[in-house]
């Protein structure tokens, strides 16, 4: 049995198989899922598990190199904004575009881990850096 990382076969599989530009999103509970892309579904009921704790799971495991986010983020969800500032301060570079561009974008993801979080816009892309 695994000891370190995510005890979440798909996710670690997802995981392993990203190369430097590659995305995955992490999204709240209604944010289209486009079609074609996996959809890793954590989701157990309204705000369970919560957006920041899959946030910090995923980037205790991934390489980031940078992060998109709606936004609208900025004026709707100030705890998005808090999470998206403290990336940018551990080296992360952070973005913003309107939410339907991001909702483009998803399309590119290899995958799509869905949280139970219900917070309007709490939702990143992130690109995958390189461990070298």
């Amino acid at each position: 049995m695994k000891r370190l990382g995510h005890l979440n076969r798909d996710i670690a599989r997802v995981l392993a198989s990203m190369g430097h530009t590659d995305s995955l999103v992490i999204a709240d509970c209604g944010l289209p899922i486009p079609p074609g892309v996996e959809c890793i579904d954590l989701s157990l009921r309204l705000g369970v598990p919560e957006f920041p704790s899959v946030l910090d799971s995923i980037l205790a495991d991934f390489k980031a190199e940078r992060a998109l986010f709606a936004a609208e983020c900025l004026e709707h969800s100030p705890a998005v904004e808090v999470l998206a500032n403290d990336m940018a301060a551990h080296g992360v570079a952070v973005e913003y575009v309107p939410h339907e561009e991001f909702k483009r974008r998803c399309r590119e993801a290899k995958a799509v881990i869905r949280t139970g979080e219900c917070t309007p816009y709490a939702n990143v892309i992130l690109y995958s850096g390189v461990i070298f």
